[in-house]
Parts: C-alpha cells; structure tokens; sequence
C-alpha cells in the first residue's frame, strides 16, 4: 500500500491513508505529502475526505467491521487487494467492485478451492509494487559471490519459519566450515538449534530492519538469500527485493493448498534453485556458494525479471488504469 501511494500520479489522484494506529511507515507517508488518517473511526474519516475510490488491503475473509463503513458513507468504487486469496461470502463484500490478488498463484488457487469463476475485470492479480530502481542503485555493482554469507530475513514469528532454515546448516557444515549464515528475525527455536548443534561461530541474529537502505545493506553482505516458511508466500515481498538486489534465492514448495507463490517468483535454475527435502536445500545453498559464476548469472536474472514485473512504477500504472477503468463505469470523471 505504501508504494502504491507513494507512486500514485498526483496530476490524477488526491491519495489519502487510513489506518487505526499510527507508525513509522505513517511518518514516511507524511514526508511525501500524502494525508493520513489515524483512529478507530472509519466512518467519520470517510465523511470527511469523500473519495470516489476506497482500496483496502485485507486477508480476504469476512471483515465487517471494515467494510460497513465504507458502505454506510456510500462510497461509490470500493476495490479490495486480498492478501491471501481468501473467499469473503458475507454480505458486506457485495461492495465490492474490483477484487485484485497479489499473484496470479492466488488467484488461481482461489477459483480451485472457491469454484468461482474469477475473470477480469471483476478479478485480477497485480503484483506487490518493489521499488526495483532504488535496489538497483543501492546494490553494489561489484557483488563479490564468492564469499560464503547466507541471508535470510523475515519477522520473528515461528509462522514465517521452515526446520529447513535450520536442519540444512550441519550439513553444509561439513562441506563449508566457514560459512556465515545472517539472520533477521531469529526465533527462540532458532537461536536454542544453533546453540545445540554448536554453530555459533556461523550463524549471526541480527536486529530488524525498517527501511529499504537498510534492506539493501543487509543484501549486500550476502552471496544467497536462503528462503523458508512452512506456510509459504501469497507473494513474497522479501524474495522479490532480494531478487531486485541481484541476488540468488534457494526456496521450497509448500504442500497441499498452502501458498505457493514463492515458485511463482524463484524460476529453478534461472533465477535461484527450488529444494524439497533437507538435504536438497543443503545441496541448493551449497552449489550456489561454491558456483559464484552461476550465482551471479541467477542473480541478474532475478534483478531483472523483478525490474519486468514488480517495479513500483509500472505496477502503480497497472492499479491506475484499474482505477480509471472503474471510475468510466461508474460515471465519474477523474
């Protein structure tokens, strides 16, 4: 939502953010001049800015409490990004006009499991936006893929964790003593296996960070971003900026209707390597360490491919044209 907004053509549209609690990304949005709303009253905020266009970004189940105010002030385009793929049959959806997933993974798991049929323009997928141009600038130009530093970032919630981010390390141990394995957002299960398994002197649990320089910073201290999360990625915001960085991704499917969007973004052999088991994601993290040429070439691939699909700019023009679209129906001229 932040780089939607921010990228937002102003000479069209008077952008506007509501949310109930303040933030650091609130105080990022003020410093680009776009208004913020805080509170718990989504009505009152409603009556007073009047936008032709709501878009709220959600889960995708039923949110009452959300979307009753939008219909109470009659707001005549509501648009949802459903985060998850999530079916709402309430009521209060019937609101809304125009449902945008954030993977084309998504969507099609949605008309699988919903047995819905989802065609434009009612639904569609548009990417998550990346500013692929700062990456680009803040990467260095010289990435040296020979070091063997492993990254992997994410929040400190056992629900964002595979025992693949763990199990592999004994094993690429014995075929590379040296390497480093950077982390942000250590979980307690996470610093009690590297204690055990006596990988202190490989293993770093960093601080969280909250700015893309200080992502950039983190991705250019590693040769690899090693991904992993039982509950997999509805997009995968973190594999996405790695890929923006020039950087490799080692990744893994997810079973049954988990999300899968990761393979969606990490093509195996073109731009990172997909493993299943334990000692294929070892084997994944080790060829890359030991095949700098072949890291490298993933990497750019990846830089590119995000510079092609999930640049902030053109994807903001995609939800634009959405916008516009739906305004034209709806009779109002923008």
């Amino acid at each position: 939502m932040q780089l939607f907004v921010a990228h937002l053509d102003r000479t069209q549209f008077h952008p506007a953010v509501y949310s109930p609690k303040d933030g650091e990304r609130a105080s990022q949005l003020r410093k680009l001049g776009i208004d913020t709303h805080i509170g718990s009253d989504l009505f009152s905020v409603l009556q007073k800015f009047r936008p032709h266009i709501v878009h709220v970004h959600r889960a995708g189940w039923p949110e009452p409490e959300l979307l009753k105010p939008i219909k109470l002030a009659q707001i005549p385009c509501v648009v949802e990004t459903n985060v998850f793929g999530r079916h709402d049959p309430s009521p209060s959806a019937k609101i809304i006009d125009r449902t945008l997933f954030v993977s084309d993974f998504c969507l099609k798991r949605f008309v699988t499991t919903n047995n819905i049929i989802a065609t434009a323009p009612r639904y569609s997928f548009v990417y998550n936006p990346v500013d692929t141009d700062f990456f680009a600038r803040a990467s260095v130009s010289n990435h040296d893929f020979t070091r063997p530093v492993i990254g992997r970032i994410s929040r400190p919630d056992p629900g964002k964790w595979s025992r693949l981010a763990l199990e592999f390390l004994p094993i690429l141990k014995r075929d590379i003593p040296d390497f480093q394995y950077n982390i942000i957002g250590g979980i307690p299960e996470a610093h009690d296996y590297v204690r055990v398994n006596g990988l202190a002197d490989n293993v770093s649990f960093l601080d969280p960070v909250q700015t893309d320089t200080e992502i950039a910073g983190f991705m250019n201290d590693i040769s690899l971003l090693a991904h992993a999360n039982d509950t997999g990625e509805s997009f995968g915001l973190v594999i996405a900026e790695a890929m923006a960085c020039g950087l490799p991704v080692v990744t893994h499917p997810c079973a049954g209707l988990k999300d899968n969007a990761q393979l969606e973004l990490v093509d195996h052999g073109v731009t990172g390597l997909v493993a299943t088991t334990t000692d294929e994601y070892a084997a994944a993290v080790r060829y890359l360490l030991t095949h700098p040429d072949k890291a490298q070439r993933m990497g750019k691939a990846g830089q590119e491919k995000a510079a092609r699909l999930y640049r902030a700019q053109t994807v903001t023009r995609q939800l634009e044209t959405i916008y516009l679209e739906l305004l034209k129906e709806k009779g109002i001229e923008s």
